[in-house]
């Protein structure tokens, strides 16, 4: 779609891409599930009233808020830690492999972001310039060509946006652009689900996933056959669908699309 944003990825067509997606697992819940029951106290010292207490909150620059804004730095810096570790054994399986280093291989890392988190950052508000907490719950951040907080790299296209897809369709690379200012420079972060985890299980009982994704020349390797039936393609939107969306919209524009050849889910 965009040959030049490829070329600065370092992509171009027919190559092995690897995308890896994983966050902060078990010690982020621990985290939600500690400062949840932390700040569902403060409601009534704060006198704030919500609809379910798992929306229970405490304001930002409070004693509690301020903890939690901590133990949430850390869940992102374990997240980006445990994909760092599964980069790094991927690279040592392919330098066993092909008996070169990962370098040699070309096998650079293109970016790596957050899709649950809130930010700090500068917006213009009616005028004004003010400092905002953006969050992102099943989101992503794609700030646009020139944007301060970019690598040199990519200032000139903007952000790497990723989106994945399923087992069965593709995933795609886009760029953040200028009109997402209107959505806090945010886009999605994924096809996002149609069906839910225990749907898509009843849906494909006394189906073989593993042996229909063979038959379109995907090789699938998961912990058990339930996790592979809640990650069937058909649980998901149709990604090609969504990046359409998402690129006519304005909001992230399309760079490239990749194909799945083979897909672990642990």
């Amino acid at each position: 779609y965009d040959d030049n944003a490829a070329e600065i990825f370092g992509i171009e067509k027919g190559q092995i891409t690897i995308m890896i997606h994983s966050g902060s697992r078990g010690f982020g819940y621990q985290i939600c599930d500690e400062y949840s029951k932390g700040m569902g106290s403060a409601l009534t010292k704060y006198n704030i009233s919500v609809p379910d207490r798992q929306l229970a909150c405490a304001p930002v620059k409070s004693p509690e808020g301020q903890a939690y804004i901590g133990a949430m730095k850390c869940a992102a810096n374990y997240a980006w830690n445990n994909r760092q570790c599964l980069m790094h054994l991927v690279r040592e399986v392919f330098e066993k492999v092909f008996r070169k280093s990962f370098k040699d291989l070309g096998m650079d890392l293109i970016y790596d972001v957050a899709h649950n988190i809130a930010k700090f950052e500068k917006y213009n508000i009616d005028g004004k310039e003010k400092l905002l907490c953006v969050h992102r719950k099943g989101a992503t951040r794609a700030f646009p060509p020139g944007h301060p907080d970019l690598p040199e790299k990519y200032k000139p296209i903007g952000q790497p946006v990723i989106i994945p897809g399923d087992m069965g369709r593709a995933s795609f690379l886009l760029v953040g652009t200028q009109k997402a200012e209107e959505t806090f420079f945010s886009t999605c972060h994924g096809a996002g689900r149609l069906m839910s985890r225990k749907g898509a299980i009843a849906a494909c009982r006394g189906r073989s996933i593993s042996r229909e994704l063979a038959e379109k020349g995907i090789v699938v390797m998961a912990a058990g056959r339930g996790t592979l039936a809640e990650e069937a393609p058909e649980a998901y939107k149709n990604v090609n669908d969504v990046v359409h969306v998402v690129h006519e919209a304005g909001i992230s524009k399309r760079v490239a699309r990749m194909r799945p050849l083979a897909v672990i889910k642990g």
